[in-house]
């Protein structure tokens, strides 16, 4: 992903007339809100992104990229356990109902605090993990700022209300990006309608997963100071071929129906103003770059990574792309080893995207006597 920028002003997106620019236009009663296309790190709409603001329970997304950080280093695993302390037990707000003394695994606190939004689940993960949940919440700011969160501080793992807790909509999208792509064999817990522990049953609270709009998470949020907010991880396509991706955050809302209008008006308009062309394919091959001085005349490249742009539908016929080679290719060549890019220019983006593209097979330096049978094929015009 490239690093997440400041969408360009609406009646001046590069490449796109002032007249479309203007049908893209859209806003929202939310406090603070943002759209991000997950695949190119574009960021599509913005509204007060870099204003700070309280996150609430959508901390919970930072806490269990904590914990899936953790179960990967072997410091946790899913099924150890959790003692309760007394104030996890004590915790208010929403809770997962964890009883004072008891035992519960990793893997179900996780789901109390993805599912549940249990902020007892929180704290008891929390000790668990680093000892103390002051110093697991010093560990989330860390991470955070790793990220480039940089105007990110969180105070606890739960999001309950302190001064100093708090985030903005942009390094939210950060963190969020994040979890989806670090953590893909984890991430399906976001997607959980709701979870049972303790013979309780607690619906997930995501006002989007349940609108047929291809929703997978993340998490939901409400304080008296925050307001109602959420984040969400949208998706539409095929994910080989023009997939769609977008993270939308709203925030500072005064209802909960209002946080739903919201969010899902966000998402249906990107969903609908925006498409994702999948250009070409991580190792599949593109074309024969020529091949000097080798065992053999050509070399298959491909990307090395996906290569795909993200614009406003009404101009996806405009994207326009050409394969540069870095001048003449000589033997030998190793495998992986970058040999032109994929030049691709599309409406919204000001420069045009370069995509590496490398070699997919080794190809060694000539021997004498092929070079000699090319010279004598070369001076009576064949080929070899």
């Amino acid at each position: 992903m490239e690093q997440i920028q400041p969408a360009p002003p609406p009646l001046d997106i590069p490449g796109v007339s002032p007249v479309i620019a203007a049908s893209l236009r859209i806003d929202t009663l939310a406090e603070q809100a943002i759209v991000l296309d997950y695949y190119s790190g574009k960021i599509l709409f913005e509204k007060n992104a870099d204003t700070a603001m309280y996150p609430s329970s959508m901390t919970k997304i930072m806490t269990a990229y904590m914990a899936f950080e953790k179960l990967q280093k072997g410091i946790a695993h899913p099924d150890s356990p959790i003692t309760v302390s007394e104030k996890a037990w004590r915790t208010g707000g929403s809770r997962m109902f964890l009883n004072i003394n008891t035992q519960a695994t990793v893997n179900e606190l996780l789901h109390g605090i993805i599912i549940q939004s249990g902020n007892d689940a929180s704290v008891a993960l929390a000790e668990g993990l680093s000892g103390s949940e002051e110093v697991f919440a010093a560990e989330m700011t860390q991470k955070a700022h790793e990220f480039g969160c940089i105007n990110t501080t969180f105070k606890n793992a739960s999001g309950l209300p302190d001064p100093e807790h708090k985030t903005t909509a942009r390094d939210l999208a950060k963190i969020a990006y994040r979890v989806i792509q670090d953590y893909p064999q984890h991430y399906s817990l976001f997607a959980k309608t709701s979870y049972t522990y303790s013979g309780i049953t607690q619906p997930n609270r995501h006002p989007l997963l349940d609108k047929n709009i291809g929703c997978d998470g993340l998490k939901t949020g409400m304080t008296d100071l925050g307001g109602y907010g959420v984040v969400a991880s949208i998706q539409e396509g095929d994910p080989q071929n023009n997939h769609k991706r977008f993270i939308i955050i709203v925030n500072g809302l005064k209802t909960n129906k209002a946080r739903s209008i919201e969010a899902l008006k966000l998402s249906n308009w990107a969903l609908k103003a925006f498409t994702t062309l999948t250009l070409a394919k991580k190792g599949l091959v593109i074309q024969n770059a020529p091949v000097y001085s080798g065992a053999e005349n050509i070399v298959p490249v491909a990307p090395a990574a996906d290569a795909f742009v993200t614009v406003p539908t009404v101009v996806k016929d405009q994207v326009k792309y050409e394969i540069k080679f870095d001048g003449s290719i000589t033997a030998p060549i190793a495998a992986g080893q970058t040999l032109g890019k994929l030049i691709v220019s599309a409406p919204m983006y000001a420069q045009p995207v370069a995509f590496d593209l490398v070699a997919t097979k080794d190809v060694e330096k000539a021997g004498i006597f092929k070079k000699i049978w090319r010279s004598i094929t070369h001076i009576f015009g064949g080929k070899a």
